[in-house]
């Protein structure tokens, strides 16, 4: 349903002269209403399952009937059997640690006296029964590094003797480096998945027993291995260019030296399966541009930048000269409802009208089976919309609570151009939560010191945060591509080894 259907079944001529008080109402209305339903429903489902308990008891008295006239063993009683009462479930045991992690490997650790102790009946010496009782506990075995002696065999001619053919080297990321893949994995992921700064890397590996490890060294592994996993990374792009829907977001990313300029700014685009980061010297929309001109793209949800306004205009210039879908830009409700929640603490009333309004859209978003919750959810967009410009002139337009309202009103149609399909997202949330680890990343390390640097965060972030979304271990799979890539076997993105992983189990 388009909307400008959906407005047009809306009474709104009404709602011109709300009052304050009269908005509060309406909207409980509209709640009370969306409730009674959804009672309804319940009350649907537990009638149902009231005829079935019914249908069970008849069917066992049935049975009994027939057991007293014909006997259990007769051949004309019913041999289907009615299904077992359910039992209340006993109260659930704790799992052992064993059986919590069952990937673990179980130790067993033989506690015994020192002394074999004496009966407390007759002071006789007691010996092993051969039982034991048993209990387990979660331990770690702090971090182990190790050093591998390589020896690569030589081969003579047992007929010349002469000539020696050795034994390949096995391949590495950084062929004749100090350290091996696995510890350069292990230094990007503690960086750019636990977010510790290479330098912290270091004093964890001193209290191990290693120390003195190079700092430089290892970030300049780093980049090694975001240069190794390039191809990777124009994969994930290629599946973020392919989404319909796509979410789009930007942070300041700080140069710390050099002569490239001191704010930079890392990039962010994501869908549900990829998320995709560059890094540039400039918050300009043609960034965003570049992006979303050849894709696949038809839905930008992002906040109110103009930049993604500039990219949007600018990539329908092009997508109309080549005969493609137009995009449309879909703005973040979260961005909208934060404006008054700032303005909650001076308007306390007037705010809690658009509040409350917003509570019930944001609950009518997870209604997915509710026939009719774009309606209603265009209902109280409605209501906010009419009490807003009913009350803005009586405020001083300096007042948050009036820049909340006319930020609403004037981004009014792409807050709800979500209404018009079903899986185009309320909000922007999902890209900011990507973003977070990049932000909580920079205020850790503080900034980087090239350009290197930062194309480095832009690669290794893709691959970490995608690996998030499809909720795939990051070790698992840093370690099987780069295994791939050794083997030139094909290779996969986060998304792919998911699928990958369900077929081998199916």
């Amino acid at each position: 349903m388009k909307q400008s259907e959906l407005f047009e079944q809306i009474p709104c001529d009404k709602y011109d002269l709300l009052t304050r008080e009269d908005a509060i109402e309406l909207a409980k209305g509209y709640a009370d209403a969306i409730r009674q339903l959804q009672e309804k429903i319940d009350n649907q489902n537990k009638e149902l399952c009231k005829s079935e308990q019914t249908k069970f008891l008849l069917n066992e008295q049935v049975l009994n009937i027939r057991n007293r006239l014909f006997g259990k063993s007769s051949e004309k009683s019913d041999k289907k059997t009615p299904p077992d009462k359910k039992k209340k479930d006993p109260r659930k045991r704790v799992l052992l640690p064993s059986e919590r992690y069952p990937i673990l490997d179980v130790i067993e650790k033989r506690v015994e006296l020192d002394k074999l102790p004496t009966c407390p009946c007759c002071s006789k010496e007691m010996k092993d029964s051969g039982l034991t009782e048993d209990s387990e506990y979660l331990t770690v075995i702090p971090r182990r590094y190790f050093v591998v002696l390589q020896k690569r065999v030589k081969y003579r001619c047992s007929g010349c003797q002469d000539g020696l053919v050795t034994a390949p080297l096995i391949p590495r990321i950084k062929a004749g480096s100090s350290y091996s893949d696995e510890m350069v994995v292990d230094v990007a992921l503690s960086k750019y998945c636990d977010l510790i700064p290479v330098e912290r890397y270091v004093q964890m590996a001193d209290r191990s027993g290693v120390s003195g490890l190079p700092a430089n060294t290892l970030i300049q592994g780093t980049h090694n291995l975001a240069d190794f996993l390039a191809p990777v990374y124009k994969k994930i792009k290629d599946e973020v260019m392919d989404s319909k829907v796509l979410h789009a977001d930007e942070t300041p990313h700080r140069m710390l030296e050099g002569d490239e300029k001191s704010n930079w700014y890392l990039w962010g685009f994501s869908t549900d399966g990829a998320s995709y980061f560059e890094a540039h010297d400039t918050r300009s929309g043609s960034v965003a541009t570049d992006i979303i001109k050849k894709s696949q793209c038809e839905y930008l949800v992002s906040d109110v930048f103009s930049g993604y306004a500039k990219a949007v205009t600018d990539s329908n210039v092009y997508r109309l000269e080549n005969n493609l879908p137009e995009i449309e830009n879909v703005y973040c409700n979260a961005h909208a409802r934060r404006k008054f929640v700032e303005a909650e603490g001076a308007f306390v009333k007037e705010s809690e009208v658009f509040l409350w309004c917003y509570r019930e859209i944001y609950r009518l978003e997870k209604l997915k089976e509710f026939k009719h919750r774009r309606q209603w959810q265009l209902l109280y967009f409605r209501v906010m919309e009419r009490f807003g410009l009913q009350i803005k002139s009586s405020y001083s337009s300096k007042s948050s609570l009036v820049k909340g309202i006319e930020y609403f009103i004037k981004n009014f149609e792409k807050l709800t151009l979500f209404l018009k399909f079903e899986n185009i997202p309320i909000d922007n949330n999902f890209q900011e939560r990507l973003m977070r680890s990049p932000v909580v990343g920079r205020k850790t390390w503080y900034g980087t010191h090239s350009r290197r640097g930062a194309e480095t965060n832009a690669v290794l972030f893709s691959l970490v945060e995608s690996c998030k979304i499809n909720k795939v271990n990051p070790r698992d799979y840093f370690r099987d591509i780069v295994h791939a890539i050794h083997e030139k076997r094909p290779i996969f993105t986060p998304n792919e080894y998911l699928k990958q992983k369900a077929e081998n189990i199916a």
